[in-house]
């Protein structure tokens, strides 16, 4: 009876220094801290300058686009329509161009000429008349009256021969080099108008940015869509970084171009990043207080770190798991 007491004893004993040995372990058993971050990339909204209807969608969700590669096409007679009404006003415009640099008709200058030669027949009739009157009346034949309308007569056919040979040459040299100038403005003014309507058809297709991948398309096709509406969203694969939230305790232990240990439990794997961005300004507050006397609340600041070589099927959205004594070390 003795005997089962003494081991009864023992074997209590023994549990007890287990339990003890046992929870000391635990209690100095390092809980590690980790801090916990989002893979995410660039991300591009393809859109238009004009609105329309699209007309056709060429890329679906999830697919692969190159850059340069047509997204889809809109639906745009309105500007086809604007289109014409310009190329109709820069036809106008370099056909009164042309005019103005040819001058005038061959049967107008014909016309001035034939005025011209008119008049200097009836001056030179009227130059005849004058000396004749002129001669009469030195010999006192005819009286003043007749050599003063002689005289009238002569420098009134001297006026009208002049503006004949006037108009003559107005028509051989042409349009003035002020209205050619005018012209030729007009011709570039529609001209202008013209290359902005094609610039605005041809905007009517839209293409990729970026090499990528395609996340969302909000619009589909037949449906309409406003100006600078995004219609399919990008991802570039190629601009990846990890945001994370860092409390503004720990802070001080991060400078720009540290590296850092990051496990990705998505691809199982030990990524290296360097810190590429640290916050100017705190965000907003995770870890409030819970005493009004003695606590503070604590904000965070956003870090970004991206992979320091490219890492195979890494995707936005992935998380990034970082244990802060390693980066103390």
């Amino acid at each position: 009876m003795k005997r089962n007491n003494v081991i009864g004893i023992v074997a209590a004993a023994a549990v007890i220094i287990l339990s003890v040995v046992l929870i000391s372990w635990y209690l100095d058993k390092r809980t590690p801290m980790l801090i916990q971050g989002t893979v995410e990339c660039t991300t591009y909204k393809a859109s238009s300058k004009v609105p329309g209807r699209i007309l056709d969608m060429k890329v679906e969700e999830g697919q692969r686009v190159e850059k340069g590669e047509l997204l889809y096409t809109l639906s745009t007679p309105e500007l086809d329509a604007k289109l014409q009404q310009a190329e109709a006003v820069k036809s106008a415009a370099s056909a009164l161009d042309q005019a103005a640099v040819a001058g005038a008709r061959v049967q107008q200058i014909e016309a001035a000429l034939n005025m011209w030669q008119k008049a200097q027949a009836g001056l030179e009739l009227a130059r005849k008349t004058y000396e004749r009157v002129q001669n009469l009346y030195n010999e006192g034949v005819v009286p003043a009256q007749k050599l003063d309308e002689a005289t009238a007569n002569y420098q009134a056919m001297e006026a009208t021969a002049q503006a004949a040979k006037a108009q003559y040459d107005m028509a051989s040299d042409g349009a003035r080099k002020e209205e050619k100038e005018a012209a030729a403005a007009r011709v570039r003014q529609a001209e202008g108008a013209v290359s902005e309507v094609e610039s605005y058809i041809s905007d009517a297709m839209v293409y990729s940015p970026v090499t990528g991948e395609v996340s969302t398309i909000i619009a589909e096709q037949g449906e309409l869509v406003g100006s600078g509406y995004p219609v399919v969203a990008i991802l570039d694969m190629s601009d990846m970084w990890v945001t994370f939230n860092v409390k503004e305790t720990l802070l001080p232990g991060i400078s720009m171009g540290m590296h850092m240990i990051g496990f990705v439990p998505a691809l199982d794997a030990d990524v290296e990043f360097e810190v590429t961005y640290i916050a100017p300004q705190a965000d907003f507050a995770t870890w409030a207080a819970t005493r009004t006397q003695g606590g503070f609340d604590i904000r965070t600041f956003a870090i970004k770190a991206k992979p320091v070589s490219q890492v195979e099927n890494m995707r936005p959205g992935m998380s990034v798991l970082v244990d802060w004594e390693q980066i103390q070390q």
